[in-house]
């Protein structure tokens, strides 16, 4: 089989635009969290969003598609471009031999459209469907068009002319990461010689944040600011959402430094598998994630104690924080590696977040550092590990972890280590 490395990377969050930027913002332990300002979310029980207010949709290559797309298929063809940038193969794409592989959790185009159709056909309190039929014009043009779930890979893949494998993977935030994981595959299989992979999202927006304000998963603590997200902390009681997207270029071994690539790290490994328990609500032991971080490792030929960092996952929801520590643990008992959730910076970008999680692992395996997780101080009975509290620390790291877990009980590591 061939080895298989990430040469690119591409980021979108409220931190900024480029890995770079989103690095430095990481390291820096800075937050993009703040009030929601894109709508009124006075009625949420979550008035906190981390918006990426300093994405400029004009500078996605194509302008004129850009019209058509929902914020989150900008986000994804935007991470995309950065990677393939970051990657020095602008340009440079064997349309038949470069796969794409997308993730999100996209539900619905603009309801704004929708609702104001529905208002426009009802008469006396009652929706009136034989108006709709009879006057399909109500709806907006684009309405059906935006609303197609796997958008973000058809133009991805124009934007660019490629003609390779692709998939579309539907889910929350384990999606971006399975993406991820099955473009390693269809490289390390030889279906392509390159990958672009990743997830995007855009949940600020009523429709998500009502749903997820619903399920009770988002947290309550919106005057504690940019500090109401506290994974693994005892005052922890939900997340705080976050648009953007996270997009890797991933490539064959040999073909990368034939051409002198810069390699963040190598993928060595993928493992995933389900809960079986309950919707919306992990197991609480994890069992879950203990077979896809155990697959991941023999998958690497890794052992547990040679993994020196894992990008955690870290909702904050008290059930979620319990059940993952309950699984590192497990995995790698009482003294495991230095683990950490970037989402109290970056806000939880739901479909990206996994894949956002394999582009900090990939970081942290090429920069010698590991970002912190902020507003941790106390650490949650039960969640007893190395969470890099507060600020970012140096540390060598030959071998690392990303996890990302769903709302339906999927969990997903992808493994990777330095060349």
């Amino acid at each position: 089989m061939k080895r298989v490395v990430i040469t690119g990377i591409g980021v979108i969050s409220a931190l900024g635009t480029g890995a770079g930027e989103n690095w430095r913002g990481l390291l820096d332990g800075r937050s993009g969290i703040g009030p929601v300002t894109t709508f009124d979310a006075s009625s949420l029980r979550t008035r906190l969003a981390a918006e990426a207010t300093g994405f400029d949709p004009k500078t996605l290559p194509d302008r004129r598609s850009a019209r058509k797309m929902t914020r989150n298929e900008q986000f994804a063809v935007g991470a995309a471009a950065l990677a393939v940038q970051d990657a020095g193969l602008d340009g440079l794409l064997d349309a038949e031999r470069t796969a794409v592989y997308a993730g999100g959790s996209k539900e619905v185009s603009d309801l704004d459209k929708l609702v104001d159709a529905v208002v426009a056909s009802t008469e006396g309190g009652k929706f009136d469907v034989a108006k709709v039929g009879t006057n399909i014009s109500l709806f907006h043009p684009l309405f059906y068009v935006e609303g197609l779930q796997g958008a973000s890979l058809f133009y991805i893949s124009a934007a660019f002319g490629l003609k390779g494998a692709n998939t579309y993977y539907a889910g929350t935030s384990e999606a971006g990461l399975t993406a991820v994981g099955r473009a390693f595959r269809a490289v390390r299989r030889g279906e392509a010689d390159r990958a672009i992979a990743g997830g995007s999202d855009d949940p600020v927006w009523w429709w998500p944040m009502s749903s997820f304000d619903a399920l009770g998963v988002l947290s309550g603590a919106s005057d504690r600011g940019a500090e109401a997200f506290r994974p693994f902390d005892r005052d922890g009681d939900g997340a705080v959402l976050g648009e953007g997207a996270a997009f890797l270029m991933l490539e064959e071994y040999e073909t990368a430094r034939a051409r002198g690539a810069r390699i963040y790290a190598e993928v060595s490994g993928y493992g995933n598998a389900g809960d079986a328990h309950k919707l919306a609500t992990p197991h609480p032991d994890g069992r879950g994630l203990v077979r896809a971080l155990r697959r991941a490792l023999d998958d690497a030929r890794t052992a547990p104690d040679d993994v020196r960092y894992v990008a955690a996952h870290g909702s904050a929801t008290p059930l979620g924080d319990l059940s993952e520590a309950r699984a590192l643990r497990t995995v790698f008992g009482d003294r495991g590696p230095a683990a950490s959730s970037v989402k109290p910076a970056t806000g939880h970008l739901v479909g990206g977040a996994g894949a956002l999680n394999a582009a900090v692992a990939a970081l942290a395996v090429r920069e010698g550092a590991v970002p912190p997780t902020l507003n941790h101080e106390r650490t949650r009975p039960g969640c007893e590990f190395d969470w890099v509290p507060g600020t970012a620390r140096e540390l060598p790291v030959s071998a690392a972890l990303a996890v990302a877990r769903g709302l339906e009980g999927q969990n997903a590591v992808l493994a990777l280590r330095s060349v």
